[in-house]
């Protein structure tokens, strides 16, 4: 399946597969600074999963080069501002949750094109 699609649908592979590795991490190794941060680190791996899966379904949209963007960096700037949350308790960077939620949001629309 050749097309600009293609390669969100390899990085969706392979996004998923980093979600798996990082939830083996977060239930077997992870020091996490409280009961919250586990529970911000499951919430960010169970956005990582789906959106992984998104990406899967980027090559079969109309606008697979906005949709793939818009998704990719939507789940890279969500997600990790959640996992560097979680790992660590600070907060620095936690006003980038809502921008790539926003990014994901309008992903999900596009795909919807």
């Amino acid at each position: 399946m050749a097309g600009p699609g293609a390669a969100f649908r390899r990085l969706g592979a392979l996004s998923g597969a980093g979600a798996l590795g990082l939830a083996t991490y977060g239930a077997h190794g992870a020091q996490f600074p409280d009961a919250y941060g586990k529970e911000l680190f499951d919430k960010a791996n169970k956005h990582h999963f789906v959106h992984s899966l998104a990406l899967l379904g980027v090559p079969h949209c109309r606008k697979p080069l906005w949709a793939g963007l818009l998704l990719a960096s939507g789940t890279t700037l969500f997600c990790t501002s959640f996992y560097y949350q979680a790992l660590s308790g600070d907060t620095g960077i936690q006003m980038l949750g809502p921008v790539g939620g926003s990014l994901l949001l309008l992903g999900w629309f596009t795909l919807a094109l």
